[in-house]
């Protein structure tokens, strides 16, 4: 090669280089004012220096205990946690919100007729309630069981095989998808069954429903759980009982004597708590953090979903212990409700839908405490770029991921999100979040302390920047 074709290659190489540089910097996100980034980063150390988190989810669990909507509990744990609020000096009402109480009676169940059967005996099943659905008598009923393992299967049988049976829906959850980081999937495909299943089942004169356990742990431990009212009684048995009975209708028919007396209650009044960080420039708009304060009755409500009540308090806390004051509005919200119905959310969104518009972002976190990645985020594209240098921050906790979802990162604020507010989830380690939602086990010695401090980091960062940040995330 010539030295001038040498040159020329050199100095197209150097130009070449210039445009590279400035494309990229044309396309770089832009930078946190360095006041901003220096009290995020204080944020997330505090959070990481603080045991508060853990002290209210043992609180929640442990001295108050399960807090299915409607009970004693679930009341003093909204004055408990309005209490708290109080005493971080944010502005804290209870807003109200009417719901039905649903009440679980007995459950058991046995079969007493099968291929084999010893004459005077009976074996017993695991099974739960499931909530929303019509109880059986006291005696309860006796009926063949018929297994399914899809609803095509189900309107195959038609009503001739279905009419004054049990219909089991074994739908095995998808262990393999939830140990390899689709848990959330894996539980979307299988939980269909439990809300559908009685509805479907009641269509062609099923007697009752059953589905298998929505989780991935076979501990014969049962997962409750709601179910769309179809007036007919509903619960779910046990990965292994639902495979026993299978295996036993493969040789003959089944006969279960079934008892669940759950019974849906009339509406009461319960509330949402929510509580304000008054921004100073901008307090109309607002910014929230959340999780929902109901549980199930069978555990105490650890994972699900104390521990999201837990680090959005934990998240006004350190505001406020570093002495930070947000240009917008930091709003904490305890939602009530979320495990059945919804009538939480739908209550905020009736109550303020006129200032709809002047939310600014919303984050729920509700799927449990595991190790943060990032979050989930259901934004405008052009958002992305601002929240990448919130993000970088979280960094050396390993909690910067931005994920992209479809629908809302969460159920309760799933109004706001549909309204084009920003949504947030926490983008959580849920590989072994279903082996214990919904069950007996869903206890406080399921937190693990560091990575509650990470989850508190990630709303506090994610929180406060939002409210922060010089102008809002754009609207879908």
């Amino acid at each position: 090669m010539s030295r001038t074709k040498i040159h020329l290659l050199c100095f197209c190489l150097v130009i070449g280089l210039c445009h590279a540089r400035q494309a990229v910097a044309q396309t770089k996100a832009p930078s946190l004012p360095p006041e901003l980034a220096k009290d995020l980063a204080a944020l997330r150390d505090a959070a990481m220096a603080s045991d508060y988190a853990y002290r209210q989810i043992a609180h929640l669990t442990e001295n108050i205990g399960p807090r299915p909507v409607g009970s004693p509990q679930a009341e003093a744990a909204v004055q408990y946690v309005a209490g708290q609020l109080r005493e971080l000096g944010l502005e804290v009402r209870l807003e109200e919100v009417r719901a039905p109480r649903w009440v679980r009676g007995l459950e058991t169940a046995e079969l007493v007729d099968y291929s084999g059967h010893v004459t005077g005996t009976a074996q017993k099943v695991v099974v739960t309630a499931l909530g929303g659905n019509s109880p059986t008598s006291n005696d309860g009923i006796t009926a063949e069981v018929v297994v399914v393992r899809s609803f095509t299967e189900l309107e195959a049988l038609g009503s001739r095989a279905v009419s004054g049976k049990i219909v089991l829906f074994n739908v095995a959850f998808d262990k393999k998808k939830a140990a390899s980081g689709y848990a959330g999937e894996a539980y979307d495909e299988s939980v269909i069954y439990r809300g559908q299943g009685a509805l479907r089942a009641k269509a062609l004169g099923a007697a009752a429903a059953l589905v298998r356990s929505v989780g991935g742990a076979d501990y014969r431990i049962p997962h409750t759980g709601g179910s769309r009212a179809a007036g007919i009684p509903a619960g779910a048995v046990t990965a292994e009982d639902a495979d026993l009975i299978a295996d036993l209708s493969s040789q003959g028919a089944v006969r279960m004597h079934l008892v669940l007396t759950g019974v849906m209650k009339e509406d009461v009044k319960t509330f949402n708590v929510v509580a304000d960080l008054k921004g100073t420039e901008h307090p109309e708009q607002i910014v929230i953090v959340s999780g929902h304060l109901d549980s199930w009755d069978l555990g105490t409500g650890a994972i699900d979903d104390a521990a999201g009540v837990a680090v959005a308090m934990e998240a006004a806390r350190i505001v406020q212990q570093l002495n930070l004051h947000p240009r917008r509005t930091l709003r904490v919200i305890a939602w009530m409700d979320e495990e059945n119905f919804g009538r939480g959310h739908e209550a905020y969104a009736r109550a303020h839908s006129a200032e709809m518009q002047n939310h600014v972002g919303a984050i729920e976190s509700d799927l449990g405490a595991g190790h943060p990645m990032g979050v989930d985020a259901h934004v405008a594209i052009a958002a992305r770029d601002r929240l990448k240098p919130i993000m970088q921050i979280l960094e050396p906790i390993g909690a910067n991921l931005i994920h992209s979802e479809e629908g809302s990162p969460g159920a309760d604020i799933e109004p706001l999100v549909s309204a084009g507010v920003p949504g947030f989830g926490i983008l959580q380690d849920a590989r072994t979040y279903f082996n214990y939602h919904h069950t007996p086990a869903d206890t406080l010695d399921k937190i693990v302390p560091r990575e509650l401090q990470e989850n508190a980091a990630v709303m506090a960062v994610l929180g406060y920047a939002l409210a922060e940040m010089p102008e809002p995330l754009p609207r879908q």
